[in-house]
């Protein structure tokens, strides 16, 4: 049954240990392998009843981002209505926090825990991950949220990942936007690497152990945004990857996603939380947080 009780939840970011392009499809959607977990640090949604259907945005990340229907959060909610037939609406707020064309799936993760608000306030099924496919290849892992999943195909095929051991990340963004098309569009000028996956993660791994299998992935796309003489250079891709592997408490460092936060993997919150102050007191335009892996 519809609720009358407003309903809030963090929208969380949405990291990429390791992404690999497999191939293209005919359509031009690329097929990824990738490992995706989700931090505890995101937006912030509420909604709350309502006749009609309406959002505000606010946050100190908010400048910028549309409250009409071209917000991804309205399309998802008009696609939830569409399918499921409901009639009523709601107020949607969202605190915005995560910076944009990140990498970080924030309108994703917006989206999708935008989905499962208004899903139980409105007493209806939340969209299957077929249903949301079409909204965004990043909505249906944003649905799983926040467990850790394999995500291969354009993003509609998804497996629960191993287990993975207690640990926190250290996100860093130096404020540069990078549209995801224009990143592919550079990855597809470069020459062609040879097409790998993610090597098996074994079960049960404690925190070195996972460490360790980590530091052998990678991440197709930061070649992309480190090559200096592409059309998607970011310089300060460099410079962040260095400052978070020269730390000796960070196990493992890699871009997420299409850039351009890059993240640092740390045993326990102190050292992490040292690592990110440290980082923002030398580069205070920089975004930089610490946040365990939920």
């Amino acid at each position: 049954m519809p609720g009358t009780e407003p309903r809030a939840a963090l929208a969380p970011a949405k990291v990429n240990l390791t992404l690999y392009v497999t191939g293209l499809r005919a359509d031009g959607y690329h097929l990824l392998d990738s490992l995706v977990v989700f931090a505890g640090v995101g937006d912030r949604l509420s909604v709350a009843p309502d006749a009609g259907l309406s959002l505000t945005v606010s946050g100190p990340a908010a400048a910028g981002v549309p409250e009409d229907g071209s917000n991804l959060v309205i399309r998802a909610a008009e696609r939830l209505r569409a399918l499921r037939g409901v009639t009523a609406g709601a107020r949607i707020a969202l605190e915005k926090h995560l910076p944009h064309g990140g990498g970080i799936g924030g309108g994703s993760s917006d989206a999708a825990t935008a989905i499962r608000l208004l899903a139980d306030l409105w007493g209806v099924a939340p969209l299957t991950a077929a249903e949301a496919l079409p909204l965004g290849a990043d909505i249906p892992v944003c649905l799983a949220a926040p467990a850790p999943q394999r995500m291969r195909g354009i993003g509609e095929d998804l497996s629960p990942a191993p287990a993975l051991p207690p640990m926190w990340l250290v996100l860093v963004n130096p404020g540069v936007a990078m549209p995801t098309p224009a990143v592919f569009r550079a990855y597809d000028a470069r020459p062609a690497p040879v097409a790998r996956g993610i090597a098996p993660s074994p079960e049960g791994l404690d925190f070195a152990g996972f460490a360790g299998w980590l530091a052998g992935q990678g991440n197709d796309l930061t070649g992309v945004l480190a090559d200096a003489g592409g059309p998607a250079h970011v310089p300060q891709i460099g410079a962040i990857l260095d400052l978070l592997r020269a730390d000796p408490a960070c196990a493992a460092a890699q871009m997420s996603g299409s850039g351009s936060t890059c993240w640092g993997l740390f045993e326990g919150p102190e050292a992490a939380q040292a690592a990110a102050a440290r980082i923002g007191r030398a580069h205070p335009g920089w975004w930089s947080v610490a946040a365990p892996v939920l």
